[in-house]
């Protein structure tokens, strides 16, 4: 099918064009004079034009009385470009925007205890509520993306905050009244005054809004520059992913080996400039390109219909739904726009919801069969749309439970590296930041086996393609978080034990030993967080991708914040009466963290159980209504 353009002009006059802007034909709509044609078949006016389809757009143009039968040599038309010539500046963008990002989550944990003395509960309420808020700003990303700036502004709007907030961080590096003097010794540490905690929060917070608006559109942004209507826009779009997948791997291993290792073993103001200059790159090359890009307009967020939704199910909730009310239900035709997008199947689940649909009154429609007010009468789609979202809460919440598991690596398990041997013969020491390159290692090695050796094994026999159920890779995902925590707990009891005997804050245990619980945190993300995420993205509709992907974001922000309240709590209790802490002191050697650990591992226990017994029951996937349509037809047969 061609794809074409057409311009109606305020004088009358009408173009005819091809999606880059090229002259096809032209006349006046008052003469009906044609003034070019091409081999498409077109005929003077009033003729049928099939297999065309068009876009509208008003122009105006004023012209000349001299000129009023005549069309202008050159059509002032923005060109409609996308493709790769616009991908490659979108990658660039993300590859120096993640290689920023990365380098600073992976060693925070390493700045806020040697820069700001730290000790264990403020070091994991500050990291885990700067990493919670930055999962949670993606949510508000997603909403001002689809329903008010378009992604292109808001990734722009995310950048510039990154960038700011990166320098902030380089300056606190940078000057050192920002920061607290260093220790007298291992136990006597000064802690930072409130306006130095000031500065430093500002540049986490510039942080956080940066990540709410890169995170949820950077991909989209990507996905909108191809017509997957096409198979070349689908292949271009599959070639895309791949790229996207590459540039952000190779990003994540430089900011883990190379940044993390320049901000700890050289200086952390050099380690803190390199992101920094890696956002103005960024922010460069993603402005240089925007004469390329394809900026689809705002159409409105899923977030604002399902409130909608639930506004007007509220407001009828004393509405009776039976059988013999006689209630219609509010049900329009898919828009033309949106014919690809599949209609979801009317349910009967969550009936109560459905009084949101229900025309009450012939006075609710306006002359042309819309509702006059939306927050009182919605469509059976928006409806359906919640319906399914509140599907999706038992498994999210049991992904709130193995999430957390996920989360100690990134503290508890820095501060073990920081108090073992990092020796590598007589001259090098292993940045503990480098740490998390095992967990990437671990789920990059189970990808390989996965997919090159398992799944081919088992189709040479079975001559099916077999792949682990969503029960089955959650399920395996939290065993290893179950495990994960156990044997965290017992490395650091031998490294705490080992420290003691030894009467020094350093354990000459090798950091080595830290390997098998970070390996085991990777099978968690590639079994249980990957099932999760794919199980959000099939569940929900083509139109709600967005929404799927905040919603995982909000599960690892309500993760996070969870750990440090659990923290917090555990601190408390653990510290009364003068007994031992379990969690929070300035040195692990004087804490009880494999406690803590154990306790993690029971919560993770519990999730099992939840999962299994109850969760599970909603991880079928709901069809659409062509789906059911032709399992129907299917059965008659």
């Amino acid at each position: 099918m061609a794809r074409v353009r057409e311009v109606l002009f305020s004088d009358g006059a009408m173009v005819l064009t091809d999606v880059d802007g090229s002259l096809i034909w032209a006349r006046l709509l008052d003469t009906g004079n044609l003034f070019s044609k091409t081999q498409m078949g077109l005929e003077k006016r009033g003729k049928r034009m099939q297999n065309i389809e068009t876009e509208t757009t008003m122009v105006d143009m004023v012209h000349s009385s001299s000129s009023s039968s005549t069309l202008p040599a050159t059509i002032p038309l923005k060109k409609k470009i996308g493709g790769w010539r616009a991908i490659k500046y979108i990658l660039g963008n993300e590859s120096f925007e993640k290689l920023a990002s990365m380098s600073l989550i992976a060693n925070m944990t390493v700045y806020l205890k040697t820069k700001y003395n730290m000790d264990g509960v403020r070091l994991v309420n500050v990291y885990s509520l700067w990493v919670g808020s930055s999962n949670l700003t993606s949510l508000a990303g997603a909403i001002i993306s689809d329903g008010y700036l378009g992604r292109f502004h808001t990734l722009l709007f995310g950048s510039i905050a990154s960038f700011l907030g990166m320098g902030t961080m380089t300056l606190t590096a940078a000057i050192p009244q920002l920061r607290p003097s260093a220790c007298v010794d291992k136990f006597q540490c000064p802690h930072p005054v409130h306006w130095q905690l000031g500065v430093l929060y500002v540049a986490l917070t510039l942080l956080a809004i940066g990540a709410g608006g890169i995170r949820p559109c950077n991909i989209a942004f990507g996905a909108d520059q191809f017509d997957t209507r096409t198979e070349k826009g689908i292949a271009q779009m599959a070639s895309f992913f791949n790229w996207w997948y590459f540039s952000f791997t190779v990003a994540l291993v430089i900011a883990l080996s190379v940044v993390v290792y320049v901000q700890t073993s050289v200086s952390w103001v050099v380690g803190y400039a390199i992101p920094t200059f890696c956002f103005v790159i960024s922010i460069t090359l993603f402005l240089i390109g925007r004469h390329t890009y394809i900026m689809i307009k705002p159409q409105g967020s899923d977030f604002v219909d399902l409130a909608k939704a639930i506004v007007a199910a509220f407001r009828k909730r004393n509405l009776t739904l039976d059988s013999a009310s006689g209630y219609s239900l509010y049900d329009p035709p898919v828009p033309e726009s949106d014919q690809h997008l599949q209609k979801l199947a009317h349910t009967h689940k969550f009936r109560c919801l459905e009084k949101a649909a229900v025309i009450t009154d012939p006075s609710e429609l306006d002359d042309h069969g819309k509702p006059k007010n939306n927050w009182r009468l919605c469509s059976v789609q928006q409806v359906e749309k919640l319906k399914l979202v509140i599907g999706l809460l038992p498994v999210w919440l049991a992904g709130i439970g193995f999430l957390i598991g996920m989360d100690q690596m990134g503290t508890f398990g820095v501060l073990q590296a920081i108090q073992m041997n990092k020796s590598i013969g007589s001259h090098f020491k292993v940045p503990p930041g480098w740490m998390g390159l095992s967990s990437m290692i671990t789920l990059a090695i189970w990808i390989f086996i996965y997919e090159r050796l398992f799944i081919p094994y088992t189709k040479k026999f079975s001559k099916k393609d077999r792949r682990f159920t969503m029960r089955q890779r959650i399920n395996t995902g939290i065993v290893m978080g179950i495990l994960c925590m156990i044997v965290g707990a017992i490395v650091e009891k031998k490294r705490r034990e080992t420290a003691l005997a030894n009467k020094s804050f350093e354990s000459p245990l090798s950091v080595a030993y830290l390997l098998p619980q970070y390996a085991l945190s990777g099978l968690i993300e590639a079994f249980a967080a990957v099932a999760l995420l794919e199980f959000f993205t099939k569940q929900l509709p083509e139109s709600m991708r967005t929404f799927s992907g905040a919603i995982f974001f909000l599960s690892l922000s309500i993760a996070s914040y969870l750990n440090s309240a659990l923290v917090n709590v555990i601190h408390r209790v653990t510290g009364k009466n003068g007994n031992a802490l379990w969690v929070g002191g300035q040195d692990l050697n004087q804490d009880r963290l494999e406690n803590y650990f154990y306790i993690i591992a029971g919560i993770q226990a519990l999730t099992f159980v939840y999962f299994n017994v109850f969760a599970s029951r909603f991880l079928v996937i709901n069809r659409s209504k062509d789906d059911e349509e032709g399992i129907e037809m299917a059965q008659a047969l």
